[in-house]
């Protein structure tokens, strides 16, 4: 990495999370006396970060008082009614301390179990090809296109899908510019690529692991309990 480019991390952590539960936040269970985000951002701070920025809601008392690792390089701003309004506060914020052309890599924050493998592979290759890059796996199941009355109208092809996750990383002006110009003309925006492939730039897909789960509903995290288990024992 050219010494005068920095790698920052942005973390969404606004969310209500109303399908894990309408009571709790799924980024603070607990799983082996952690929260889920601080896994989440300690894996993070396994790369060579200058900063992570973490979006946090205005009634969020709690985040601020986690035992994150690197906590000097913890930064805080306010997040917004959505996970792509969240991510752009925090480029905002970014913006008045980082280079346009620093690199960032957005991650979900209840996404605990991505390996420092991955997030170096993700980095290098992003760096390599000076291109956006996302982490992804081959869709390996069968899918069936289903409409009224849970009635199958067709198999569809997996051979060329692929499954989008997080971290996903680009430069930040670029970025920036990729979700505004989105926002502004009303695109549904479901992740940072999506906001990419509007704008028309290239984003490239890093293989990923299928252990890279997201916690979206309360038995995953049990899943998440057994995979950082088992990443921790080898």
């Amino acid at each position: 990495m050219k010494t005068q480019t920095k790698l920052w991390a942005v973390v969404p952590a606004a969310g209500l999370g109303s399908r894990f539960s309408k009571t709790e936040l799924k980024q603070y269970q607990y799983i082996q006396n952690y929260t889920v985000l601080e896994h989440t951002v300690n894996r993070l701070n396994s790369l060579d970060l200058a900063g992570c920025v973490l979006a946090i809601g205005s009634q969020d008392n709690f985040a601020k008082t986690l035992s994150f690792q690197h906590k000097d390089k913890l930064h805080f701003c306010l997040g917004g009614a959505e996970r792509v309004h969240s991510v752009l506060n925090a480029l905002i914020y970014l913006s008045e301390i980082a280079h346009e052309d620093d690199w960032v890599l957005v991650h979900d924050a209840a996404r605990p179990c991505v390996t420092q493998e991955n997030l170096q592979l993700l980095v290098n290759t992003a760096i390599a090809h000076n291109q956006s890059a996302i982490l992804a796996i081959p869709v390996r199941d069968t899918l069936k296109l289903v409409h009224t009355e849970n009635q199958i109208e067709k198999t569809v092809s997996r051979e060329l899908l692929w499954q989008a996750q997080t971290p996903q990383m680009a430069k930040l002006k670029i970025l920036k510019n990729a979700l505004e110009t989105a926002l502004a003309n009303h695109i549904v925006i479901t992740d940072e690529a999506s906001a990419l492939e509007y704008i028309n730039q290239a984003v490239q897909v890093v293989q990923g692991r299928s252990d890279n789960i997201k916690i979206t509903y309360a038995d995953d995290l049990e899943l998440a309990r057994l995979i950082l288990q088992s990443q921790n024992s080898h």
